[in-house]
Protein backbone atom coordinates (compact mmCIF):
# COMPACT_ATOMS: atom_id res chain seq x y z
CA UNK A 1 0.00 0.00 0.00
CA UNK A 2 2.95 2.30 0.67
CA UNK A 3 4.45 1.77 -2.66
CA UNK A 4 1.23 2.29 -4.45
CA UNK A 5 0.54 5.67 -2.33
CA UNK A 6 4.74 6.42 -3.10
CA UNK A 7 3.66 5.82 -6.95
CA UNK A 8 0.23 8.10 -7.08
CA UNK A 9 2.01 10.99 -5.88
CA UNK A 10 4.69 10.56 -8.43
CA UNK A 11 2.51 10.53 -11.18
CA UNK A 12 0.65 13.92 -9.38
CA UNK A 13 3.79 15.77 -9.49
CA UNK A 14 4.10 14.53 -12.99
CA UNK A 15 0.65 16.36 -13.91
CA UNK A 16 1.78 19.16 -12.07
CA UNK A 17 5.04 19.82 -13.35
CA UNK A 18 5.78 23.09 -15.12
CA UNK A 19 9.23 22.78 -16.46
CA UNK A 20 10.52 19.47 -18.54
CA UNK A 21 13.59 19.12 -16.34
CA UNK A 22 11.47 18.48 -13.25
CA UNK A 23 9.02 16.40 -15.14
CA UNK A 24 11.61 14.13 -16.42
CA UNK A 25 12.76 14.26 -12.57
CA UNK A 26 9.73 12.74 -11.37
CA UNK A 27 9.02 10.41 -14.20
CA UNK A 28 12.25 8.21 -13.20
CA UNK A 29 11.20 8.36 -9.45
CA UNK A 30 7.70 6.98 -11.20
CA UNK A 31 9.95 4.32 -13.25
CA UNK A 32 11.69 3.36 -10.23
CA UNK A 33 8.81 3.15 -7.96
CA UNK A 34 6.80 1.24 -10.91
CA UNK A 35 9.44 -1.63 -11.77
CA UNK A 36 9.29 -2.22 -7.97
CA UNK A 37 5.84 -3.01 -8.35
CA UNK A 38 5.86 -5.03 -11.09
CA UNK A 39 8.92 -6.99 -8.99
CA UNK A 40 6.61 -7.81 -6.15
CA UNK A 41 3.77 -9.53 -8.07
CA UNK A 42 3.44 -13.17 -7.92
CA UNK A 43 7.07 -13.08 -9.40
CA UNK A 44 8.11 -11.41 -6.06
CA UNK A 45 10.05 -14.63 -4.56
CA UNK A 46 11.27 -16.10 -8.01
CA UNK A 47 13.16 -12.45 -8.33
CA UNK A 48 13.98 -12.84 -4.42
CA UNK A 49 15.56 -16.21 -4.89
CA UNK A 50 17.57 -15.25 -8.36
CA UNK A 51 18.54 -12.05 -6.40
CA UNK A 52 20.65 -14.44 -3.71
CA UNK A 53 21.60 -17.01 -7.12
CA UNK A 54 25.22 -16.85 -8.63
CA UNK A 55 26.26 -13.96 -10.22
CA UNK A 56 27.02 -14.76 -14.17
CA UNK A 57 29.58 -12.35 -14.96
CA UNK A 58 31.76 -13.51 -11.81
CA UNK A 59 31.24 -17.11 -12.34
CA UNK A 60 32.80 -17.03 -16.31
CA UNK A 61 34.32 -13.86 -14.99
CA UNK A 62 38.36 -15.62 -15.92
CA UNK A 63 36.75 -15.99 -19.70
CA UNK A 64 35.74 -12.82 -20.21
CA UNK A 65 39.06 -11.78 -18.76
CA UNK A 66 40.75 -13.63 -21.62
CA UNK A 67 37.83 -12.42 -24.33
CA UNK A 68 39.81 -8.92 -25.31
CA UNK A 69 42.72 -10.83 -25.70
CA UNK A 70 41.76 -12.99 -27.55
CA UNK A 71 40.22 -11.19 -29.84
CA UNK A 72 43.09 -8.45 -30.00
CA UNK A 73 45.15 -11.42 -31.07
CA UNK A 74 42.37 -11.97 -33.53
CA UNK A 75 41.91 -8.36 -35.36
CA UNK A 76 45.85 -6.89 -36.08
CA UNK A 77 46.26 -5.70 -39.19
CA UNK A 78 49.41 -4.10 -41.01
CA UNK A 79 47.45 -1.26 -41.89
CA UNK A 80 48.19 0.66 -38.66
CA UNK A 81 44.96 2.72 -39.09
CA UNK A 82 42.76 -0.12 -39.66
CA UNK A 83 44.21 -2.18 -36.55
CA UNK A 84 43.53 0.75 -34.15
CA UNK A 85 40.29 1.59 -35.59
CA UNK A 86 39.04 -1.86 -35.07
CA UNK A 87 40.29 -2.65 -32.00
CA UNK A 88 39.21 0.44 -30.08
CA UNK A 89 35.83 -0.57 -28.76
CA UNK A 90 37.43 -3.47 -27.69
CA UNK A 91 39.82 -1.16 -25.42
CA UNK A 92 39.78 -2.04 -21.51
CA UNK A 93 39.27 1.23 -21.20
CA UNK A 94 35.80 1.07 -22.45
CA UNK A 95 32.72 0.37 -21.06
CA UNK A 96 31.56 -3.13 -22.60
CA UNK A 97 29.41 -5.32 -20.53
CA UNK A 98 30.60 -8.38 -22.78
CA UNK A 99 26.68 -9.29 -22.12
CA UNK A 100 26.70 -11.52 -25.98
CA UNK A 101 29.77 -13.47 -25.22
CA UNK A 102 28.77 -14.33 -21.81
CA UNK A 103 25.78 -15.71 -23.23
CA UNK A 104 27.58 -17.79 -25.46
CA UNK A 105 29.70 -19.28 -22.61
CA UNK A 106 27.10 -19.47 -20.04
CA UNK A 107 25.01 -22.04 -22.57
CA UNK A 108 28.25 -23.98 -23.35
CA UNK A 109 28.51 -24.50 -19.62
CA UNK A 110 25.35 -25.43 -19.36
CA UNK A 111 24.72 -27.69 -21.79
CA UNK A 112 28.21 -29.22 -21.08
CA UNK A 113 28.20 -32.86 -21.46
CA UNK A 114 24.60 -33.30 -22.04
CA UNK A 115 25.05 -35.00 -24.96
CA UNK A 116 26.11 -38.63 -26.09
CA UNK A 117 28.76 -37.15 -28.89
CA UNK A 118 29.92 -34.76 -26.57
CA UNK A 119 33.15 -36.59 -26.16
CA UNK A 120 34.00 -36.78 -30.01
CA UNK A 121 33.74 -33.15 -29.84
CA UNK A 122 35.65 -32.09 -27.15
CA UNK A 123 38.56 -34.65 -28.68
CA UNK A 124 37.75 -33.03 -32.59
CA UNK A 125 38.61 -29.29 -31.39
CA UNK A 126 41.76 -30.39 -29.57
CA UNK A 127 43.70 -29.51 -33.02
CA UNK A 128 44.50 -25.76 -33.74
CA UNK A 129 41.43 -24.06 -34.76
CA UNK A 130 43.78 -21.34 -35.29
CA UNK A 131 45.16 -23.15 -37.99
CA UNK A 132 44.35 -21.86 -41.73
CA UNK A 133 42.35 -24.01 -43.80
CA UNK A 134 44.35 -22.68 -47.31
CA UNK A 135 47.77 -22.20 -47.18
CA UNK A 136 48.79 -18.66 -46.35
CA UNK A 137 50.31 -17.88 -49.27
CA UNK A 138 47.03 -17.61 -50.38
CA UNK A 139 45.38 -16.30 -48.01
CA UNK A 140 47.43 -12.62 -48.13
CA UNK A 141 46.19 -12.01 -44.86
CA UNK A 142 48.98 -11.68 -42.14
CA UNK A 143 47.91 -10.71 -38.58
CA UNK A 144 50.44 -9.52 -36.84
CA UNK A 145 48.87 -9.59 -33.47
CA UNK A 146 48.13 -13.22 -33.62
CA UNK A 147 49.67 -15.50 -31.15
CA UNK A 148 51.95 -18.01 -31.49
CA UNK A 149 50.23 -20.34 -28.94
CA UNK A 150 46.58 -21.57 -28.70
CA UNK A 151 45.06 -19.88 -25.71
CA UNK A 152 42.11 -21.95 -26.72
CA UNK A 153 43.08 -25.06 -26.28
CA UNK A 154 43.78 -24.31 -22.26
CA UNK A 155 40.90 -22.57 -21.73
CA UNK A 156 39.68 -22.02 -18.14
CA UNK A 157 36.88 -24.16 -18.30
CA UNK A 158 37.34 -27.08 -19.25
CA UNK A 159 33.48 -27.75 -19.67
CA UNK A 160 33.77 -24.87 -22.27
CA UNK A 161 35.09 -26.22 -25.82
CA UNK A 162 37.82 -24.14 -27.29
CA UNK A 163 34.91 -23.97 -30.37
CA UNK A 164 32.60 -22.42 -27.93
CA UNK A 165 35.07 -20.15 -26.68
CA UNK A 166 35.97 -18.94 -30.35
CA UNK A 167 32.10 -18.36 -31.11
CA UNK A 168 31.84 -16.13 -27.99
CA UNK A 169 35.00 -14.28 -29.52
CA UNK A 170 32.87 -13.99 -33.09
CA UNK A 171 29.59 -12.95 -31.25
CA UNK A 172 31.53 -9.61 -29.96
CA UNK A 173 33.10 -9.18 -32.84
CA UNK A 174 29.96 -9.20 -34.73
CA UNK A 175 28.33 -6.77 -32.50
CA UNK A 176 30.89 -4.75 -32.07
CA UNK A 177 30.92 -4.20 -36.19
CA UNK A 178 27.22 -3.54 -36.03
CA UNK A 179 28.21 -0.83 -33.87
CA UNK A 180 30.74 0.94 -35.81
CA UNK A 181 28.61 0.96 -38.79
CA UNK A 182 25.26 2.10 -36.21
CA UNK A 183 27.16 5.15 -35.15
CA UNK A 184 27.90 6.02 -38.36
CA UNK A 185 24.22 6.34 -39.71
CA UNK A 186 23.33 7.71 -36.36
CA UNK A 187 26.13 10.35 -36.45
CA UNK A 188 26.81 9.03 -32.93
CA UNK A 189 29.22 11.39 -30.78
CA UNK A 190 30.38 8.73 -28.52
CA UNK A 191 30.18 5.20 -27.46
CA UNK A 192 31.19 3.00 -24.50
CA UNK A 193 31.57 6.09 -22.16
CA UNK A 194 34.45 6.89 -25.22
CA UNK A 195 33.89 9.24 -28.17
CA UNK A 196 32.50 7.53 -31.48
CA UNK A 197 35.02 5.87 -33.50
CA UNK A 198 33.25 7.98 -36.39
CA UNK A 199 34.20 11.03 -34.19
CA UNK A 200 37.47 9.80 -33.67
CA UNK A 201 38.61 8.39 -37.15
CA UNK A 202 35.71 9.77 -39.82
CA UNK A 203 33.04 7.70 -40.95
CA UNK A 204 35.31 5.77 -43.71
CA UNK A 205 37.45 4.67 -41.86
CA UNK A 206 34.70 3.35 -39.59
CA UNK A 207 32.93 1.87 -42.01
CA UNK A 208 35.96 0.33 -42.93
CA UNK A 209 36.82 -1.17 -40.26
CA UNK A 210 33.20 -2.95 -39.46
CA UNK A 211 33.38 -4.42 -42.57
CA UNK A 212 37.10 -5.98 -41.41
CA UNK A 213 35.75 -7.26 -38.08
CA UNK A 214 33.21 -8.99 -40.24
CA UNK A 215 35.68 -10.77 -42.43
CA UNK A 216 37.93 -11.78 -39.85
CA UNK A 217 34.51 -13.41 -37.72
CA UNK A 218 33.75 -15.12 -41.21
CA UNK A 219 37.36 -16.78 -41.02
CA UNK A 220 37.35 -17.62 -37.41
CA UNK A 221 33.46 -18.96 -38.18
CA UNK A 222 35.09 -21.44 -41.00
CA UNK A 223 37.62 -22.70 -39.02
CA UNK A 224 34.86 -23.95 -36.70
CA UNK A 225 34.02 -26.44 -39.18
CA UNK A 226 30.06 -26.79 -38.85
CA UNK A 227 27.78 -25.82 -41.54
CA UNK A 228 25.13 -25.30 -39.81
CA UNK A 229 26.16 -22.64 -37.50
CA UNK A 230 27.77 -20.94 -40.39
CA UNK A 231 24.59 -20.69 -41.86
CA UNK A 232 23.04 -19.58 -38.60
CA UNK A 233 26.21 -16.49 -38.35
CA UNK A 234 25.65 -15.38 -41.92
CA UNK A 235 21.93 -15.02 -41.16
CA UNK A 236 22.68 -12.73 -38.36
CA UNK A 237 24.61 -10.83 -40.23
CA UNK A 238 21.63 -10.42 -42.65
CA UNK A 239 19.68 -9.33 -40.17
CA UNK A 240 21.60 -6.75 -38.66
CA UNK A 241 21.29 -4.71 -42.00
CA UNK A 242 17.41 -5.89 -42.62
CA UNK A 243 16.80 -4.43 -39.05
CA UNK A 244 18.67 -1.47 -39.95
CA UNK A 245 16.83 -0.66 -42.71
CA UNK A 246 13.51 -1.15 -41.07
CA UNK A 247 13.93 1.12 -38.82
CA UNK A 248 15.23 3.60 -41.29
CA UNK A 249 12.00 2.89 -42.89
CA UNK A 250 9.69 3.22 -40.32
CA UNK A 251 7.16 6.20 -41.59
CA UNK A 252 3.77 6.76 -42.34
CA UNK A 253 1.95 3.72 -40.61
CA UNK A 254 -0.76 2.75 -38.49
CA UNK A 255 0.10 2.45 -34.33
CA UNK A 256 -0.46 -1.41 -35.09
CA UNK A 257 1.92 -1.44 -38.15
CA UNK A 258 4.39 0.57 -36.22
CA UNK A 259 4.49 -1.48 -33.05
CA UNK A 260 4.61 -4.68 -35.32
CA UNK A 261 7.90 -3.15 -37.07
CA UNK A 262 9.03 -2.33 -33.84
CA UNK A 263 9.28 -5.89 -32.62
CA UNK A 264 10.39 -7.18 -35.55
CA UNK A 265 13.29 -4.69 -35.90
CA UNK A 266 14.04 -5.34 -32.14
CA UNK A 267 14.57 -9.33 -32.83
CA UNK A 268 16.64 -8.68 -35.95
CA UNK A 269 18.94 -5.79 -34.55
CA UNK A 270 19.65 -7.63 -31.05
CA UNK A 271 17.88 -10.59 -30.07
CA UNK A 272 18.88 -12.40 -33.43
CA UNK A 273 22.42 -12.10 -31.92
CA UNK A 274 21.71 -13.69 -28.92
CA UNK A 275 19.26 -16.00 -29.51
CA UNK A 276 21.39 -17.68 -32.63
CA UNK A 277 24.81 -17.94 -31.23
CA UNK A 278 22.96 -19.44 -28.42
CA UNK A 279 21.79 -22.31 -30.28
CA UNK A 280 25.04 -22.11 -32.48
CA UNK A 281 26.92 -23.10 -29.28
CA UNK A 282 24.48 -26.22 -28.21
CA UNK A 283 25.35 -27.25 -32.03
CA UNK A 284 29.21 -27.02 -31.15
CA UNK A 285 28.53 -29.05 -28.10
CA UNK A 286 26.90 -31.83 -30.05
CA UNK A 287 22.96 -30.98 -29.77
CA UNK A 288 20.52 -31.84 -32.56
CA UNK A 289 19.55 -34.00 -34.80
CA UNK A 290 22.52 -33.24 -37.11
CA UNK A 291 25.27 -33.86 -34.25
CA UNK A 292 23.72 -37.47 -33.54
CA UNK A 293 21.94 -36.56 -30.77
CA UNK A 294 18.04 -35.95 -31.57
CA UNK A 295 16.47 -35.36 -28.24
CA UNK A 296 18.90 -32.48 -28.35
CA UNK A 297 17.02 -30.23 -30.85
CA UNK A 298 14.70 -29.66 -27.66
CA UNK A 299 17.76 -27.87 -26.28
CA UNK A 300 18.40 -26.32 -29.49
CA UNK A 301 15.13 -24.71 -29.70
CA UNK A 302 14.65 -23.89 -25.69
CA UNK A 303 18.02 -21.73 -25.81
CA UNK A 304 17.17 -20.07 -29.15
CA UNK A 305 13.81 -18.78 -27.98
CA UNK A 306 15.50 -17.66 -24.43
CA UNK A 307 18.29 -15.70 -26.10
CA UNK A 308 15.23 -14.45 -28.53
CA UNK A 309 12.80 -13.21 -25.97
CA UNK A 310 16.20 -12.21 -23.58
CA UNK A 311 17.52 -9.64 -26.99
CA UNK A 312 13.57 -8.11 -26.92
CA UNK A 313 13.89 -7.72 -23.17
CA UNK A 314 17.05 -6.21 -23.25
CA UNK A 315 16.05 -3.83 -26.66
CA UNK A 316 12.72 -2.67 -24.72
CA UNK A 317 14.87 -1.42 -21.26
CA UNK A 318 17.48 0.12 -23.79
CA UNK A 319 14.82 2.30 -25.31
CA UNK A 320 13.45 3.01 -22.11
CA UNK A 321 16.93 4.16 -20.31
CA UNK A 322 17.25 6.88 -23.47
CA UNK A 323 14.59 8.49 -21.63
CA UNK A 324 15.22 7.90 -18.12
CA UNK A 325 19.31 8.08 -17.60
CA UNK A 326 21.86 10.36 -18.92
CA UNK A 327 24.30 9.93 -21.33
CA UNK A 328 27.23 10.01 -18.67
CA UNK A 329 25.77 7.27 -16.91
CA UNK A 330 24.56 4.97 -20.37
CA UNK A 331 28.37 6.05 -22.22
CA UNK A 332 26.21 6.95 -25.03
CA UNK A 333 23.67 9.62 -26.41
CA UNK A 334 20.79 10.10 -24.59
CA UNK A 335 17.65 12.32 -23.85
CA UNK A 336 15.82 11.40 -26.73
CA UNK A 337 18.09 10.87 -28.79
CA UNK A 338 16.45 8.26 -30.75
CA UNK A 339 13.82 10.85 -31.19
CA UNK A 340 16.32 13.27 -32.54
CA UNK A 341 17.41 10.19 -35.25
CA UNK A 342 13.25 9.91 -36.70
CA UNK A 343 13.12 6.83 -34.19
CA UNK A 344 9.23 5.54 -32.20
CA UNK A 345 10.04 2.85 -29.53
CA UNK A 346 8.10 1.44 -26.98
CA UNK A 347 7.71 4.40 -24.26
CA UNK A 348 6.23 6.64 -27.35
CA UNK A 349 4.11 4.09 -28.71
CA UNK A 350 2.43 3.20 -25.63
CA UNK A 351 2.46 7.35 -24.93
CA UNK A 352 0.67 7.66 -28.70
CA UNK A 353 -2.44 5.92 -27.30
CA UNK A 354 -2.92 8.36 -24.42
CA UNK A 355 -1.87 11.15 -26.64
CA UNK A 356 -3.11 10.46 -30.25
CA UNK A 357 -1.18 13.89 -31.03
CA UNK A 358 1.79 11.65 -31.18
CA UNK A 359 0.94 9.87 -34.21
CA UNK A 360 1.39 12.83 -36.03
CA UNK A 361 5.08 13.69 -34.73
CA UNK A 362 5.61 9.52 -35.56
CA UNK A 363 4.54 9.81 -38.53
CA UNK A 364 6.93 12.59 -39.43
CA UNK A 365 9.80 11.79 -37.93
CA UNK A 366 9.84 14.43 -35.00
CA UNK A 367 11.22 16.45 -37.92
CA UNK A 368 9.79 19.96 -36.96
CA UNK A 369 11.15 22.25 -34.22
CA UNK A 370 9.45 21.65 -30.86
CA UNK A 371 8.77 18.00 -31.71
CA UNK A 372 11.62 16.14 -29.66
CA UNK A 373 10.93 18.51 -26.83
CA UNK A 374 6.80 18.18 -27.09
CA UNK A 375 7.10 13.91 -27.41
CA UNK A 376 9.35 14.04 -24.31
CA UNK A 377 6.81 15.66 -22.51
CA UNK A 378 3.94 13.46 -23.24
CA UNK A 379 6.13 10.45 -22.90
CA UNK A 380 6.79 11.68 -19.86
CA UNK A 381 3.43 12.85 -18.52
CA UNK A 382 2.17 9.34 -19.85
CA UNK A 383 2.40 5.71 -18.99
CA UNK A 384 4.41 5.11 -21.56
CA UNK A 385 7.82 4.25 -19.56
CA UNK A 386 5.88 1.97 -16.90
CA UNK A 387 4.03 0.06 -19.37
CA UNK A 388 7.73 -0.80 -21.46
CA UNK A 389 9.17 -1.84 -18.16
CA UNK A 390 5.95 -4.23 -17.42
CA UNK A 391 6.56 -5.46 -21.73
CA UNK A 392 9.97 -6.04 -21.37
CA UNK A 393 9.26 -7.79 -17.90
CA UNK A 394 6.67 -10.46 -19.77
CA UNK A 395 9.44 -11.04 -22.36
CA UNK A 396 11.95 -11.57 -19.20
CA UNK A 397 9.67 -14.24 -17.55
CA UNK A 398 8.91 -15.85 -21.19
CA UNK A 399 12.54 -15.95 -21.55
CA UNK A 400 13.11 -18.17 -18.21
CA UNK A 401 10.04 -20.49 -18.91
CA UNK A 402 11.97 -21.62 -22.00
CA UNK A 403 14.87 -22.41 -20.23
CA UNK A 404 13.15 -24.13 -18.00
CA UNK A 405 11.46 -26.00 -20.69
CA UNK A 406 14.81 -27.26 -22.33
CA UNK A 407 15.47 -29.75 -20.60
CA UNK A 408 18.91 -28.50 -19.47
CA UNK A 409 19.10 -29.47 -16.35
CA UNK A 410 19.23 -27.16 -13.29
CA UNK A 411 22.98 -26.15 -12.81
CA UNK A 412 25.23 -23.21 -12.14
CA UNK A 413 25.25 -22.29 -15.96
CA UNK A 414 21.57 -22.46 -15.94
CA UNK A 415 20.65 -20.50 -12.81
CA UNK A 416 23.39 -17.78 -14.28
CA UNK A 417 21.27 -17.34 -17.54
CA UNK A 418 17.79 -17.00 -15.36
CA UNK A 419 19.80 -14.18 -13.53
CA UNK A 420 20.87 -12.17 -16.67
CA UNK A 421 17.20 -12.39 -17.58
CA UNK A 422 16.86 -10.32 -14.39
CA UNK A 423 19.86 -8.21 -14.81
CA UNK A 424 18.81 -7.22 -18.26
CA UNK A 425 15.56 -5.87 -16.39
CA UNK A 426 17.09 -4.39 -13.59
CA UNK A 427 20.08 -2.62 -15.53
CA UNK A 428 20.71 1.43 -15.47
CA UNK A 429 23.36 1.49 -18.55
Amino acid sequence: MKLINQIKQSQRQIRTSSSLSNLIKNATTLTKLTTSQLLSSSNQTDHLLNQTQVDPFKLLSPELKKLNLNLSSLLGSNQIKLDQVAKYYLSPSTDSKHLRPLIVLLVSKATANLSPTYPHHLHSFQLDINQSISPHSILTDHNPSASSSNPLNDPSSSSILPSQHRLAEISEMIHVASLLHDDVIDKASSRRSIPSAPHEFGNKLSILAGDFLLARASIGLARLGSLEVVELISSIISNLVEGELMQLNSNGKSNHQIWNEYLEKSYLKTASLMAKTARCATVLGGCGIHQGWEEGEKIKDGVYQFGKHLGIAFQIIDDVLDYTSSASVLGKPSGGSDLKLGIATAPILYASEQFPELNELINRKFNLEGDVERAQELVHRSNGISRSIELAQKYSNEAREFLKQSGIPENEARIGLEKLSWMVIDRVK
